[in-house]
């Protein structure tokens, strides 16, 4: 068994992993290889009975991308960022759009929340 997750959730990832939405990959490809601030990101990451999106383990830090099947899950996207905060990880959510639209403005905030989360250490 994997230490993070359960090998069924594990295996959920790496289907994920390769499946990346058209917005998982636009992000990821700014993302991936220490492209941002030297920072370690994974893509697709299993923590628990969740998948996040994006996670920077070091730094403790969930980037999650909402569609608009999002907003028909609220309860269910609350109860996760509860559980992942309870594991010591900051969540940031974008939508998709922003991400698309937007997507220096989305890298400014994921580098704020980095250095947030570097005054706290």
């Amino acid at each position: 068994m994997h230490k993070r997750t359960s090998p069924r959730i594990f295996k959920r990832a790496k289907e994920l992993h390769r499946n990346l939405t058209p917005a998982e990959a636009r992000l990821w490809s700014r993302l991936r290889a220490h492209r941002m601030k030297d920072v370690h990101f994974r893509n697709q990451h299993a923590i628990g009975n969740y998948v996040v999106d994006f996670c920077a383990p070091r730094k403790k830090l969930i980037i999650e991308l909402d569609g608009s099947q999002h907003l028909e899950q609220e309860e269910y996207d609350e109860e996760r960022t509860k559980y992942l905060e309870l594991q010591g990880y900051t969540v940031i959510r974008f939508w998709n759009s922003e991400v698309m639209n937007d997507i220096e403005g989305v890298l400014r905030a994921i580098d704020i929340a980095m250095e947030e989360d570097s005054k706290i250490e």
